[in-house]
């Protein structure tokens, strides 16, 4: 994906605010992945094994306190740049890998 095509939107809550599994640190960190189908379910399980192990060799914060979630939606279902998903034909990166 493109630098200037990544879109980070983070969710700090109080901590009295933010529930989470017993087992966990302070440094519990949910991360949500929205994307358009087409990625293959192995593109997928090395985006998630590569976070992890990013996560935890940059930030030290160890895989238990890091659960990812991969929500996918049909192209139809997304909306930029006045279109849809389905429309867009220039994106400059690779959906079906």
């Amino acid at each position: 994906m493109p630098e200037d095509k990544r879109a980070h939107r983070f969710v700090p809550l109080e901590k009295e605010d933010f529930y989470y599994p017993g087992g966990r640190s302070d440094a519990y960190t949910v991360i949500e992945i929205n994307m358009m189908s087409g990625r293959t379910k192995d593109t997928q399980k090395a985006l998630i094994k590569a976070l992890f192990k990013s996560i935890e060799e940059v930030l030290a914060i160890a895989p238990i306190d890091i659960e990812i979630t991969i929500k996918e939606q049909a192209p139809y279902q997304w909306g930029f740049r006045g279109i849809t998903g389905d429309e867009a034909n220039d994106l400059k990166y690779e959906v079906n890998v």
